[in-house]
């Protein structure tokens, strides 16, 4: 990519340590964005939740910043470095910011082009409001698991990825605050966006809730086309155990699948309910005549929407992957040299550079606080009174 990051020049700051959150700000930063991690004095007990040190990027590109938010000093301190900020992201349960005295309407008095986020599970108000919850509970509230295949018993299955959080919640979090920020080069004025993880999970299932509330059907597992309802959509176990996706939605990609497969009888017969079964079968007795990847070599490049369903490990070591630069090393003083993904949404920086981690004690305050116009003599006030690290 040429020219400089999207978002240089803007700066975040971020008063979470995990979830939804701290995914829309490793986003931010991996745009460009200057993002301060803002967390509390080891004075308080530290910070609430402290992640591995590899997740969220192992802190790639992250300034640092403790204060004491229940100290007034503490508070004054980051209320002058939210002053010169453009995006402030936050966490806390609703009312908790305006207990500490940081809450929209305290930032908008000092810096009126703020674009203030607020990330919880289920928004500001409303009854569910107060509710503790994590991506398994906003992914059940929004219809996400009953739509999906059942595990053992009939249970919804425990997603592989955490999608609430990461989509409902972190990249929901991201649109709106680029929505906001466009908004503001036109008016001058930032906003106030209330971000919930389970509205995020809504957004995403909109096709099966839409479905339903126009037509009454309820897209659950093996109900519809894209819940596994027809075997053109479904997983198929080749020879060696591995597992081949297949997608062949359109009818000629679907044409283009029987023919190679030796299945033409079945090519008119995509949405046949009452062949479903007898379809499903005979693909699954031809796919366990030959391995995977030779099902994906044959079948994959000649438009058939087959693609192969990978681990961990087959996934860090893919050829395509590794090809459009998707993973980059870092360097821990403590745990080694190790792989991590690398900034990947389209307009991100490829490829990056070694990442270097930092010292989990290492911090950004002064610096940050002298940028806020504070004096050293201020600053030092400040830690002396224990307001700042």
């Amino acid at each position: 990519m040429e020219g400089d990051p999207l978002l240089a020049g803007i700066l975040v700051l971020d008063l979470s340590s995990v979830g939804p959150a701290s995914r829309a700000s490793r986003l931010l930063a991996d745009y460009g964005a200057r993002v301060v991690k803002v967390g509390p004095t080891t004075k308080r007990g530290g910070v609430q939740i402290r992640p591995p040190f590899h997740s969220y990027g192992a802190g790639r590109s992250l300034e640092r910043f403790q204060v004491d938010l229940k100290a007034p000093a503490g508070r004054d301190a980051f209320l002058k470095l939210a002053a010169t900020a453009d995006v402030l992201i936050e966490s806390y349960r609703p009312g908790v910011t305006a207990r500490l005295g940081i809450a929209y309407e305290d930032v908008r008095r000092l810096n009126q082009r703020i674009v203030y986020c607020s990330t919880t599970g289920y928004g500001q108000d409303g009854p569910y409001a107060s509710w503790a919850g994590h991506d398994i509970n906003y992914l059940a509230i929004g219809g996400y698991l009953a739509c999906s295949t059942e595990a053992e018993g009939g249970a919804p299955p425990i997603p592989g990825a955490t999608v609430a959080d990461a989509a409902g919640g972190g990249m929901h979090a991201v649109i709106a605050i680029l929505a906001a920020l466009v908004a503001r080069a036109k008016t001058g004025r930032g906003r106030y966006l209330d971000v919930a993880a389970a509205e995020g999970v809504l957004s995403l299932m909109s096709l099966s809730v839409d479905q339903y509330l126009a037509t009454g059907e309820i897209a659950g597992p093996r109900a519809t086309l894209l819940t596994g309802r027809y075997a053109c959509y479904d997983v198929y176990r080749a020879r060696d155990g591995k597992w081949l996706s297949v997608g062949a939605i359109e009818p000629h990609f679907w044409a283009n699948l029987c023919r190679l497969l030796g299945l033409e009888r079945y090519a008119e017969h995509q949405n046949d309910d009452a062949r479903q079964d007898e379809i499903r079968a005979a693909l699954k007795q031809v796919f366990a005549e030959r391995d995977r990847d030779d099902w994906v070599a044959e079948l994959a490049p000649r438009d058939t929407c087959v693609a192969p369903v990978y681990d961990l490990p087959e996934v860090v070591a893919d050829p395509h992957l590794a090809a459009r630069g998707l993973f980059m090393e870092a360097e821990s003083a403590e745990h080694g040299r190790f792989r991590q993904v690398a900034p990947l949404l389209a307009g991100g920086l490829r490829p990056q550079p070694l990442h270097r981690v930092r010292d989990t004690d290492g911090t950004d305050t002064d610096r940050l606080l002298r940028e806020a116009s504070l004096s050293d003599r201020e600053i030092a006030a400040l830690r002396a009174e224990g307001a700042v690290e």
